[in-house]
């Protein structure tokens, strides 16, 4: 108790510093948001594939448009690294890419802003024209301690926006609304997405989100259904990389939310009646310990086989946090390998004709923290080394002069 009261001081007098900071950096900037149109969006999943797509529909439209995700960020069509774990990134990065923008004569900037941007004061100063909330689930409880408490982090951003849009159909929505703010809600449920094909069903909201924000920025039906209909998802999303007599797919899912979407569409979407939901995945160290045995009971009900593996355990021990996740597994096999490229290396080899590999967690990431060491990672590289043991290691048996090709593109 004494360490948790002692977290919450030092966690204060952090916020304080970052308000200093913000201020500072506005200040410098000139107040960048002033002269542009900001969207920011946050939520607990969908934020980037919600960021990505407002974007899209904006460039395809032919506006001059700018943004901040947790992949990268675009700022006068030239792409910037955020940095390790970084979703919003610091206060003068911020007011230095809306300077860039304003300088680049941009009308819009779309930025991906978390709750602890909000907490700690680093989007201080940013005059947002519309805040929106996708959704808010189990998450981030570590730092913000109740779900109550993370809700209402989360609508500072509202508060902070001429124009809000909350998802009407998310648990969050009554506690929104009991802050008696003027919002625009949304749901699933838009019958101009109807005449769109193959979005899932998970990602229906992300695409009625930004359907909604462009509506109110003044788009038509046609310039959004047109710019929805050339986007592609961002990098780490739904990211089919290899699709032969099995499926490797790579998704940013970290959150019991985020596997009840995920998963079950995964199946109906690519496994036959022969086939199994191979699932590896880990958990953050230093993070929300409660959702870890609520993400190894959503995957237990969806996954035929699970691997356990480390996640930026940081100076948890990895071992400790599989176990916590096994603690939810009913009645499915798994199995624990801590190293990654190892898990990745099992997963690969045990998949059959029909199976679907998924791996969560990691995707777009380029590290993985052990201790306090950020050890560079690539998920995408390391599949792609595993499938090509396993093809080779197949070849040998039956031909070992067959060269090796580059399995597929990143």
């Amino acid at each position: 108790m004494k360490n948790s009261k002692l977290q919450f001081k030092i966690q204060k007098l952090k916020n304080i510093y970052h308000l200093f900071q913000a201020i500072i950096a506005n200040i410098y900037y000139g107040f960048p948001s002033r002269r542009l149109k900001v969207i920011g969006v946050t939520g607990t999943d969908g934020k980037t594939t919600t960021i990505h797509l407002i974007y899209h529909i904006l460039k395809f439209a032919g506006y001059k448009a700018s943004m901040i995700s947790s992949v990268y960020a675009i700022v006068g069509n030239k792409e910037y690294d955020t940095g390790f774990h970084v979703t919003t990134p610091s206060s003068f990065f911020i007011q230095k890419m809306l300077k860039t923008s304003v300088d680049h004569e941009d009308k819009y900037f779309v930025l991906e802003t978390t709750s602890h941007a909000l907490d700690q004061n680093r989007v201080w100063g940013i005059r947002y024209e519309i805040g929106v909330i996708t959704n808010i689930t189990h998450e981030h409880l570590d730092y913000h301690k109740t779900y109550e408490k993370y809700v209402m982090t989360k609508v500072k951003l509202l508060k902070m926006a001429r124009i809000s849009i909350v998802n009407k159909d998310d648990e969050s929505y009554k506690e929104v609304k009991s802050e008696k703010l003027k919002v625009k809600s949304y749901n699933s449920k838009f019958k101009s997405l109807d005449k769109l094909e193959d979005i899932t069903k998970f990602n229906q909201y992300n695409y009625s989100a930004a359907y909604t924000v462009c509506k109110v920025l003044g788009l038509t039906d046609k310039q959004i259904l047109e710019g929805m209909k050339t986007f592609k998802l961002p990098k780490g999303r739904l990211d089919v990389v290899y699709d032969k007599d099995f499926k490797v797919i790579i998704d940013f899912a970290h959150t019991p939310n985020a596997f009840e979407n995920l998963l079950p569409e995964l199946r109906k979407m690519f496994l036959k009646k022969e086939g199994r939901l191979i699932h590896v995945f880990g958990s953050a160290g230093l993070r929300d310990v409660t959702k870890r045995p609520l993400m190894g009971e959503v995957s237990s009900r969806y996954s035929d086989y699970i691997i356990l593996t480390e996640e930026d355990y940081r100076t948890e021990k990895p071992e400790v946090i599989c176990q916590q996740i096994a603690s939810g597994i009913n009645n499915k096999p798994y199995k624990m390998i801590i190293n990654r490229e190892q898990a990745i290396n099992k997963a690969i080899g045990m998949a059959k004709t029909g199976d679907v590999v998924v791996l969560t967690g990691k995707a777009h990431e380029k590290s993985l923290c052990r201790g306090k060491t950020e050890v560079p990672w690539d998920e995408y590289e390391a599949i792609n080394k595993a499938i090509k043991t396993k093809i080779q290691s197949s070849n040998d048996k039956s031909n070992p002069n067959i060269q090796m090709t580059k399995l597929f593109k990143f």
